[in-house]
C-alpha cells in the first residue's frame, strides 16, 4: 500500500506486538503536536503572524483541526508496517537488556556526580592559575 492509502487504513498492523512501545511513540508524538499546536493558537491569538488570519475563531479552531490530523497521522505512522516492525524490534530489545538494581543505580550515579565535581574543580584551579600567570607574570589583562 502506498503512504496515502496507508493513511486511511483502520486496521492495525500486528496488533498485539510492540504495543507499549507504539504507545510511548505515538505519546511522544502526539504530545509534541499539542505542544506545538498550543504554540500556534498563543500566536494566532496574539496576531504575531502579520495578520495573515483575523478571524478570532480561526485562532482556536486551526490549531485543533491541525493537533487532530497530526495526531490520526502519527497514530497511522506506528502502525505503517515497516515502522511497527522496527518498533517491535525496539520492545524485543528493551526486554532483553538486563536493567541495573537500584543499589548498582545509586552508586554509579554517585560515582559520576563525584567524578563531575572533582573535574570542575581541577578545572577551576587550571582557570585560577592561569588567571593569575597572565595578569602578573605576563601582564595581558
Amino acid at each position: 500500500m502506498s503512504f496515502f492509502q496507508e493513511l486511511v487504513h483502520v486496521g492495525i498492523y500486528k496488533k498485539n506486538q510492540g504495543r507499549t512501545t507504539r504507545q510511548v511513540t505515538w505519546g511522544a508524538i502526539a504530545a509534541g503536536v499539542a505542544l506545538g499546536c498550543w504554540r500556534l493558537s498563543q500566536m494566532l491569538l496574539d496576531n504575531k503572524l502579520d495578520h495573515w488570519l483575523d478571524f478570532p475563531l480561526l485562532s482556536g479552531v486551526f490549531p485543533s483541526l491541525l493537533a487532530v490530523a497530526s495526531w490520526w497521522v502519527a497514530y497511522r505512522l506506528v502502525n505503517l508496517p515497516r515502522f511497527a516492525d522496527f518498533l517491535i524490534a525496539v520492545e524485543a530489545e528493551m526486554n532483553k537488556v538486563s536493567w541495573p538494581s537500584k543499589g548498582d543505580l545509586y552508586r554509579a550515579s554517585l560515582v559520576v556526580l563525584l567524578v563531575i565535581f572533582a573535574l570542575s574543580a581541577i578545572l577551576y584551579v587550571y582557570d585560577a592559575f592561569w588567571r593569575l600567570f597572565f595578569h602578573y607574570v605576563l601582564r595581558v589583562f
